[in-house]
């Protein structure tokens, strides 16, 4: 025997598990015999979603908004037709992304790709440095101050007007002919066209702050019902949307029970606090979904799409 003395069990209080409340009940789990929204589990991020789901199927049918921002990664991923698909069905009534999107959609519209091997081309200083990318948004966006448009707005007439070769893949342009607000909200310095002697700050700076503003004008309709999504940016959207939301109830304009989500690879700070946390303090929810774009965004849209069928 040790020399150490254990604790006496005997006493315990025990009961019985049929008395028990319990967090998970078969009525939960997954049907894989049942059709994709109705399959999968009630339990967790897969509840959340469905719930998500279904606010937005409500909000179309009720005639409130669904916003999409977005970082680049998800163009990089080849997600561009799954947004359009939902622009065309009249899924979503507004875009808005940092600048990296703008770079990326650029290049798929007028050259079918884009991503560079930034590790090798950091080593000689390459990096950035195609001139018809850089030097083209650049001339666009000095053009666009003169002519008194946002930035997204902007790109997307270029590419449009211009018949770019692969126009029905760039969101920016498909966002322009069906008259769906796309804006652009630059963080100087941030970008690769920063790096050109091209880029004209003062028509960068304005570009963008009157996309600032039209987002601003947008989201006070997000009031009662509307859902904003974000995919995938991690600093500059979280920011923007905190700010914008401040000004449309700084104007006196009611902006509560709204949903939000953020979909990303990572758990981060500011998505987490900026969107799902702190603007649906007053009523509405928010949710956050970890996981790989490219199985995210498909997933999302198909749940929504079944639901928008069997309705």
């Amino acid at each position: 025997m040790g020399k150490f003395k254990e604790i006496s069990l005997t006493g315990l209080k025990k009961y019985s598990v049929l008395d028990r409340p319990s967090k998970v009940h078969i009525t939960d789990f997954a049907d894989p015999e049942k059709a994709l929204f109705e399959s999968m589990p009630n339990i967790l991020a897969a509840a959340d979603l469905k719930v998500l789901v279904d606010r937005c199927v409500t909000a179309f049918q009720t005639g409130k908004p669904i916003f999409l921002a977005l970082g680049g990664h998800v163009i990089k991923c080849g997600l561009a037709p799954f947004i359009i698909k939902m622009m065309e069905m009249g899924l979503i009534k507004g875009l808005s992304s940092n600048g990296s999107v703008v770079i990326h959609d650029f290049e798929i519209a007028m050259f079918g790709k884009t991503s560079e091997d930034v590790a090798t081309a950091l080593e000689d200083g390459s990096f950035g440095m195609a001139s018809e990318t850089c030097d083209g948004i650049n001339q666009i966006i000095s053009q666009a101050y003169d002519e008194e448009l946002g930035y997204g707005e902007a790109v997307g007439k270029y590419l449009v007007e211009n018949y770019a070769p692969n126009l029905t893949l760039s969101l920016l342009a498909m966002a322009y002919k069906m008259n769906i607000p796309f804006t652009v909200h630059v963080a100087v310095g941030t970008d690769i066209v920063h790096q050109h002697e091209t880029a004209d700050g003062a028509a960068i700076g304005e570009c963008s702050l009157r996309d600032f503003r039209i987002l601003c004008n947008q989201l006070k309709d997000l009031n009662e019902g509307g859902v904003f999504l974000n995919f995938g940016s991690a600093v500059i959207m979280p920011e923007v949307f905190l700010k914008a939301i401040t000004v449309v109830r700084n104007l006196g304009f009611p902006l509560n029970n709204f949903y939000t989500a953020v979909f990303d690879m990572n758990m981060h700070y500011r998505p987490r606090t900026n969107i799902v946390h702190r603007p649906t303090l007053s009523g509405g929810k928010g949710f956050y979904f970890v996981g790989h774009h490219e199985i995210m965004l498909p997933l999302f849209f198909n749940l929504i799409k079944e639901k928008l069928t069997d309705a």
